[in-house]
This record gives structure tokens, C-alpha cells and sequence, in this order.
């Protein structure tokens, strides 16, 4: 009977703490299911949609006009990208680019290790060109047939630097001759002098379909393209080869700040040199 009684006092002191004392609830900082999960990225989506709004709002016509372009062209992995950086006022490969009109305009064309170059390629020609580069990534032959008159633009051109071949790993190489063959011939018909950058390398990965030789391949194939229409050449696969291990990123395509640096003195030197 006592321990009964004990027990019964017990269970009603613990009821009297836990009222006076609730358990803390649970922590909201995580989402708990999926649709909670999308939700907050529907919210974060709509407030970045709003403040890159509010900074293109105040921006001239003209890089309205251009902020309009990239929007109908960096596509879903790029665009939000470029929002986050515009908002945060950080400048990316894609920014507007104000031209001095004595200087010669340059337009670079490729894929995100173009992307990653172009700055370090504005750099190394500050007060010497106006660097532009198309509004997106401008992936296989296949994208720039499609997508070339875009990337063009109404403006003339002095310089055309350009690259296809990573996303062009897989292409057959009488598709990839062809459609590069009508790449050049467009480019050339603006008046530009051309500038093929030949593919840097890329380590042999089975789980993603790649390997080494496929670039060697291209590379040999853009060549003899290149030569038949007197296209310059910028050789940055064999610029960089020797120093992969320490410019290259581990089992990866793209490269660490080191070797965008590099490859961009590479690409500025290839352009100064055609412009002289």
C-alpha cells in the first residue's frame, strides 16, 4: 500500500515539473519532411527573385537590356548563380561590359572553364580590349548552331576567341568537323579575326563517360579544321598540360583559381597577339 501511494506522488510531482517546465519544442532550423524542404527553397527562391529585381530596377537601359539576355540564356543552374552574385554586388564572368570605343571588342565563346578564365582574361587586357563573353555556357557544337546568332549579337567584332570540346566528348567526330566547319564560317563572316582554343585535358572517368582521349581526338580534328580555314590557334591544352597536378582540380574538368589565372594570361596573350 505504501508503495503505491509512493509511486502515485511520485507520477503527480513529474506532472507538476513538466507543466511548470515544458520541453523545449523542436528545433525549426532544419526542414522535417520534403514538402517543408520546398517550401523554404520556394521562399528563398522568391525573395532572391525580388532583391535581384529591385537591383535591376536601378540599372541604365542598356544593362537592363543585357540583364534581360542573360535571363533568357544562362538557364536554371547559372541564372540563380548570377542573381546571388548581382545582389551581393560581386562581379562574375557575365557582367556588363562598358565599352571604350578606342579600344577593340572582344567576344569569348565557350563553356564554364571559359567562364572560369574570364576574368583573369579582363584583367590581363584592361585598357587594351573590351573582353565580352556570351551569356551563357555555351556547351556542345550542337548549343553554338543553335545559339551562335545570340551570342553575336549587333555589335562588330574585332576578336573572336572560341572553344567547343568537353561537352562534345561524345560527339561523333564527323558531326563535331561539321558542325565546326559552319561555326567558323559564321564567326569569320562578322570581319573578326578568330581564335580557336584548343580543349584542355580531362581526366578518364568511367562513371561519367569520359576519358582522356576523346579531347586528344577532338582537339586533332579541330585542328586540321582550323587549318584549312586559316583560324589562329591557342593552344592551351599543351600550355597546361605540364602543370595539371598543381592547376587542375582532383578527378575533375575545371580548374582551382591558380589555373584560371593562368589559362586567362594564356587566352589574353593569344588575343594581344592577333590584334598587333
Amino acid at each position: 500500500m505504501k508503495s503505491a501511494l509512493s509511486a502515485l506522488l511520485l507520477a503527480a510531482s513529474n506532472h507538476t515539473v513538466l507543466a511548470q517546465h515544458p520541453p523545449a519544442p523542436p528545433a525549426k532550423t532544419e526542414p522535417t519532411n520534403a514538402k517543408e524542404s520546398a517550401a523554404k527553397k520556394a521562399e528563398a527562391d522568391q525573395k532572391l527573385d525580388a532583391d535581384y529585381a529591385a537591383v535591376v530596377a536601378k540599372l541604365p537601359p542598356e544593362q537592363q537590356a543585357w540583364e534581360r539576355v542573360l535571363r533568357q540564356n544562362l538557364g536554371s543552374f547559372y541564372l540563380p548563380i548570377h542573381k546571388r552574385e548581382k545582389v551581393a554586388g560581386k562581379s562574375n564572368a557575365w557582367d556588363f561590359v562598358a565599352d571604350d570605343p578606342k579600344l577593340p571588342r572582344v567576344l569569348l565563346i565557350g563553356d564554364s572553364v571559359s567562364r572560369g578564365y574570364t576574368q583573369a582574361v579582363r584583367q590581363s587586357l584592361a585598357g587594351k580590349a573590351n573582353v565580352h563573353r556570351a551569356p551563357e555556357n555555351c556547351g556542345p557544337t550542337a548549343n553554338g548552331l543553335k545559339k551562335i546568332e545570340v551570342w553575336l549579337g549587333d555589335g562588330k567584332w574585332d576578336v573572336i576567341h572560341f572553344n567547343f570540346g568537353i561537352h562534345d566528348r561524345a560527339t561523333p567526330l564527323a558531326d563535331y568537323t561539321q558542325r565546326l566547319e559552319q561555326l567558323v564560317a559564321r564567326m569569320q563572316k562578322t570581319g573578326a579575326k578568330v581564335i580557336w582554343a584548343t580543349t584542355t585535358p580531362i581526366p578518364d572517368d568511367a562513371a561519367k563517360k569520359q576519358t582522356a582521349a576523346s579531347i586528344i581526338e577532338r582537339n586533332q580534328a579541330a585542328a586540321t579544321v582550323m587549318k584549312q580555314h586559316n583560324v589562329a590557334v591557342d593552344d592551351l591544352f599543351t600550355a597546361i598540360t605540364p602543370q595539371l597536378a598543381k592547376l587542375q582540380n582532383p578527378n575533375d574538368v575545371h580548374f582551382n583559381a591558380a589555373g584560371y589565372e593562368f589559362l586567362g594570361q594564356q587566352v589574353g596573350a593569344s588575343i594581344l597577339s592577333v590584334l598587333k
